[in-house]
């Protein structure tokens, strides 16, 4: 008997799923499966509004179809929108954020579902959106580029598992001032163009010859005491560079989370102090956490050579770690190695994990920079433990999650109160409640971070997160010196530290020290694309203090693009447009900056810069967009 054929049509699919569901069903089920029910309910409703059919939707998944590439993005919109709102009543920490990806493509139905390529890249790009964004693939983008009041990041093409061919990517930008916006597009385009590409190559080759030479090759100062950031580079080849993915939690429950996320900063931290090593700051590798990625994709978007990648299991007093090393620019696997130990030998593990990789990358190592490296500052693992929970709630930035994580701290220095990791951990909760606003008494929370950063230091001078705590503070108090010599300290004793890298640099551009801020940020870039949107704001007013003005522009449009609510990047690039000579893109600008901070006077912007002529230049730029 002859089989009947298979229905095969072209349609667009819509995939959507919740960022952190797994995190919120293991805080509360209930909660958790109540808010999904209702959620559920309304996308049901806004689907149906824009004729979109659903398919499937196990757990907090939904796949839907659409005859109509332009419903399905118009229902994309709708959704987020709406959602939006509704996750605006609710506390931060239960806002059930959905990602969604587009895709127009060939399927095969049978029996009202659907399968092949088509579905699956829907469900891959979906990945790429972010909480409460949207991907659509470059078939989608052909069909509706004209036709919706929208604007668009070309994220470039992307290797997505289980398709062979990369797939263009873009970001839907919804703001209104975004619409008709294509960003990214054109500089790809350039890319790709035959002389002009080939310009570019002997450009980029002569570029990153004079940049090596002076990043990694120039002589060290000849003392600490005289060295300034202009001679603190990051001197490792970009032959030994490395992504840690974070560690996949095989242990039962997902409360398990914050252990397998603590080892994995762990070895980041112990790899960052090897002077030989470019490692990528941590929050950029955890984008891919819970992501199905491939390390070649990883090592074009984060420019990397090696990626190591592994699990941890954690069953009572016993712990299993797996661990693999990479070579991603051709998928060979370097080394990898299976341990199975005792919990109480969870440092010796992690120490092991080090030592192999730098060896097998053949890094050469001075002996101080080794012990440093290896050093842990406590052998009490209840208090490790109590630390890593206490970095899991402080990453979540609320203030109940910063309560919790004070109490995680404390607890720590009880069982050991020499632990001065623990010590710095609590003066950062009292920089959130400072930095956040969560305290009438900021100027105590300020003071308490610097007694505990002193303390720390005290316990053990070359932490360089307590240098680099303490370097904050002075940062806030404006005693811009003192900070300048904690930031150099930090990156001292850890050279991959973004974070230093990209505060010192803030610093330099208050004094008008804009050479070394360019220097210093844009090396923060390197170690971490997804730098924090103050950095980027700083890096662009570097470049505009030096008449920079296209590079100043070429930075803060893509920290608008990334970071489109956050409006001090819309003020700098309003200034910068000014001064390009663009007075539609500054007037629309300044258009964005007056929607997102009404109240928003030019006279009282720029007062931390030192330098007078400095701030005239800022105040200049803007008023030159229409700001007052």
């Amino acid at each position: 008997m002859e089989s009947k054929p298979l229905k095969r049509k072209l349609t667009a699919i819509f995939s959507a799923d919740v960022e952190g569901y797994s995190r919120m069903m293991s805080e509360d089920e209930d909660t958790t499966v109540r808010t999904l029910k209702a959620y559920r309910e309304l996308l049901a409703a806004i689907l149906q509004k824009h004729q979109g059919r659903v398919v499937d939707n196990p757990g907090d998944n939904l796949l839907a179809e659409f005859s109509s590439v332009v419903e399905a993005v118009r229902c994309a919109v709708a959704v987020q929108k709406e959602l939006k709102g509704r996750n605006a009543e609710l506390p931060e920490s239960r806002r059930m954020e959905f990602r969604i990806g587009v895709n127009l493509g060939d399927v095969i139905e049978d029996e009202k579902r659907l399968y092949g390529d088509g579905v699956n890249i829907a469900a891959r790009i979906e990945g790429l959106a972010g909480r409460g964004g949207i991907c659509i693939s470059g078939s989608a983008y052909e069909q509706i580029k004209n036709k919706l009041s929208l604007g668009y990041e070309y994220l470039g093409e992307r290797t997505v598992k289980n398709i062979s061919d990369p797939v263009k990517v873009y970001h839907v930008l919804m703001e209104p001032e975004a619409s008709g916006k294509v960003i990214g597009e054109k500089k790809a385009l350039w890319l790709r163009t035959g002389w002009i590409a080939g310009a570019s190559i002997v450009l980029f080759v002569l570029t990153a010859a004079a940049a090596i030479w002076n990043y990694y090759w120039r002589p060290a100062p000849s003392s600490k005491k005289d060295a300034s950031m202009a001679e603190i580079s990051e001197t490792q080849p970009e032959k030994s560079s490395i992504a840690v993915l974070p560690f996949v939690n095989l242990s039962d429950g997902q409360g398990q989370e914050y252990f397998s996320d603590g080892i994995t900063n762990d070895i980041i931290t112990d790899l960052s102090k090897f002077r030989l090593l470019l490692v990528i700051a941590s929050n950029s590798v955890f984008i891919y956490k819970g992501k199905p990625v491939k390390v070649q994709e990883v090592s074009r978007e984060l420019g990397v050579r090696y990626v190591l990648e592994g699990s941890v299991q954690r069953a009572g007093d016993k712990v299993r770690i797996n661990a693999q090393l990479i070579d991603a620019t051709n998928g060979h696997h370097l080394w990898a190695e299976r341990y199975e130990r005792e919990l109480k030998d969870l440092f010796a593990v992690q120490d092991e994990i080090v030592q192999t990789i730098v060896a097998t990358l053949a890094v050469k190592l001075d002996a101080e920079e080794r012990a440093r490296a290896m050093r842990k500052d406590t052998d009490n693992l209840e208090a490790y433990d109590y630390v890593l929970r206490g970095l899991e709630y402080l990453s979540r930035v609320t203030p109940s999650d910063n309560k919790q994580a004070q109490q995680m701290f404390e607890k720590a220095i009880e069982l050991d109160t020499r632990y001065a990791a623990a010590y710095v951990g609590l003066g950062q909760t009292h920089l959130s409640f400072f930095r956040y606003g969560w305290t009438e008494f900021a100027s105590q929370e300020l003071q308490q971070a610097h007694d505990l950063a002193q303390y720390a230091l005290e316990l053990d001078e070359a932490n360089a997160s307590a240098h680099a705590l303490l370097g904050t503070v002075y940062r806030y108090r404006l005693q811009y010196e003192l900070a300048i010599k904690e930031f150099e300290r930090a990156i001292e004793l850890n050279p991959n530290d973004a974070a230093s890298l990209a505060d010192i640099g803030t610093v330099f551009d208050y004094l008008g020290r804009q050479d070394e801020a360019i220097h210093a940020l844009e090396t923060a870039l390197r170690f971490n694309p997804k730098m924090f949107p103050r950095h980027y704001m700083h890096l662009g007013l570097a470049y505009y203090l030096k008449g920079r003005y296209d590079d100043s522009i070429r930075i803060l449009e893509r920290s608008v693009g990334r970071y489109p609510k956050h409006v001090f990047l819309y003020i700098a690039l309003a200034a910068a447009y000014a001064q390009a000579n663009r007075p539609r893109d500054a007037e629309r600008t300044a258009s964005t900056v007056r929607r997102l901070h009404p109240f928003f006077e030019v006279d009282s912007y720029g007062t931390a810069y030192v330098n007078q002529a400095d701030r005239a230049s800022i105040v200049d730029g803007l008023r030159k967009a229409g700001l007052n």
